[in-house]
């Protein structure tokens, strides 16, 4: 059989540096992934966390025993009960198979760095096409059994967009084949869900983003600013109202030019780039918006590019002109390209139900998913202020000090920081608890760490005001918190304008929950 003829559709040969910045790209972002986990996770759902792994672990085999139980006394058969097991209550994991502790998290993390390090300088794809494919298998693994166990510190939907880039791209190969086709539309698919996606939960969502008002608020209000959010905030309400049109034409009409012949698909894939450019710079949003960057980036021909940029050498990263694509090479990516079309379905109908799914997984592995976000933009900056006392904290004259978080607003005349895409998951999870989660069980424990002065608990803020010393009592205040005007910012020095609010938790101590 002449392979080549029957499948010569299959490589795509303006595609080369495509492949290697969605390769490249997308190992740098497993490298920050891992890394943020590595610094993070013990303190948040290590052996002493805040929600323990541990604890899960024991509390699903518990469900899970009590399950099977229940099922031998109705008499269900062997089969039934292997399908249940195989659904569990959890995702895939290799922490249920060995066992969690500190030192095997770390191995996990310093395996992926390594690994996701070997991308970024580019070694695996100097071999055949099966290495590279190999290292990001190991790497969506690896990520995939921490996301598994993260709970709500790794509920964000930039988690399982990670682990679903990460196994499309390890169907890429190297540069001793040609990109293959297949596996590039399949990327612009996830692009098209992602964007269009976010765009369809927008118009569904607050009527902010449909009367063009949403980004009055957003640049003030988003979970985490950046250093440039208050001079976007500042700027006028025209252009306000123009970056919700460039919004909605980014997000629900450009997506569709993706799998347009090209130039246009590149035209495409560079607005989307330049719109979440500007979500860089104006925020603070994880690896959401440079994770975006790199898959847009997978619809760039390599003939757009060396017509706009012709002194870029690409001759370094080029596949040979008489590479092919080997039988087994094709047919694996033929089985690939199948499995997740079939998997598709779930998250096509979701773009096109009304009640749209955001951020959700329709399988354990995190192939094929459901993206949104912002859906409405919340109107008003509220602000969870922990302090703590040295003092008897029922004395009105008691001194009470702020601790300061690395990237949650706090200090009023401090700018934000760029964070992004190093993720500050501490940061971000308080952001919800003024939207009716302050009694979550994580913010509670984490309370009772100050309390203990915990050293890794410390370790995750900007400012310990006790310098190591444990304090007598905690509580947890509202403020309400608006960016200084240009006049307010001249007249007092302040970045932000704090107006108190309520006592969210009243002062507890060791012991006690309530001293007053």
């Amino acid at each position: 059989m002449d392979w080549g003829a029957w499948f010569s559709w299959f490589d795509a040969r303006d595609a080369d540096l495509a492949r290697e910045v969605l390769q490249r790209g997308i190992a740098a972002l497993f490298l920050v992934a891992f890394l943020s986990s590595l610094n993070q996770f013990r303190p948040l759902l290590g052996d002493r966390g805040l929600l323990p792994v541990p604890e899960l672990l024991d509390a699903v085999e518990a469900a899970e025993r009590r399950a099977r139980e229940r099922e031998a006394r109705a008499g269900v058969k062997v089969g039934a009960l292997r399908r249940t097991r195989r659904r569990g209550y959890l995702g895939p994991t290799v922490f249920r198979r060995w066992g969690y502790t500190d030192v095997k998290l770390v191995g996990v993390c310093a395996t992926g760095i390594a690994l996701a390090a070997s991308v970024v300088v580019g070694l695996p794809q100097l071999g055949p096409p099966w290495v590279p494919m190999l290292v990001f298998l190991a790497l969506w693994a690896l990520y995939l059994s921490i996301v598994s166990v993260g709970q709500t510190f790794y509920g964000f939907g930039w988690e399982m967009l990670l682990c679903e880039a990460g196994f499309l791209v390890a169907f890429l190969g190297s540069r001793q084949v040609p990109p293959p086709l297949p596996t590039l539309v399949l990327v612009w698919w996830l692009v098209f869900r992602l964007e269009f996606g976010a765009g369809m939960i927008k118009i569904r969502g607050g009527r902010e983003w449909r009367d063009l008002t949403a980004l009055y608020y957003h640049h003030e209000t988003q979970p985490m600013p950046g250093p440039l959010s208050r001079q976007a905030h500042l700027l006028p309400k025209w252009f306000h109202r123009a970056e919700v049109v460039g919004n909605h034409v980014a997000q629900l009409v450009v997506p569709f030019l993706l799998f347009a012949p090209q130039p246009v698909r590149t035209i495409a894939a560079a607005i989307i780039i330049a719109t979440q450019l500007w979500l860089v710079i104006t925020g603070n949003f994880a690896w959401l918006n440079w994770i975006t960057i790199v898959l847009a980036f997978g619809a760039v021909g390599d003939s757009a590019v060396q017509w706009l940029l012709p002194w870029l050498p690409l001759d370094a990263i080029q596949t040979p002109a008489d590479a092919t694509s080997p039988p087994w090479w094709i047919a694996i990516v033929l089985v690939v390209a199948a499995l997740i079309l079939w998997l598709s379905r779930h998250p096509l109908m979701n773009l096109f139900s009304k009640r749209q799914l955001m951020n959700a997984s329709f399988d354990r592995f995190m192939l094929v998913n459901a993206y949104g976000a912002f859906g409405t933009v919340t109107k008003e900056r509220v602000e969870v202020i922990v302090e703590g006392t040295l003092d008897d904290p029922r004395d009105r004259g008691a001194e009470w000090r702020e601790y300061g978080f690395k990237g949650k607003p706090g200090d009023a005349r401090r700018i934000p920081r760029q964070y992004a895409p190093y993720h500050l998951r501490l940061d971000w999870l308080m952001w919800f608890l003024p939207l009716g989660r302050i009694h979550e069980e994580w913010f509670l424990r984490f309370l009772e760490r100050l309390l203990e002065a915990d050293a890794a608990t410390l370790r995750l803020l900007a400012r310990d005001p006790f310098h190591g010393e444990p304090p007598r009592s905690v509580r947890a205040r509202t403020e309400l918190y608006t960016f200084a005007t240009r006049e307010e910012h001249r007249r007092t020095g302040q970045v932000w304008m704090r107006h108190p609010l309520d006592t969210a938790i009243p002062p507890i101590m060791l012991g006690r929950t309530d001293t007053r």
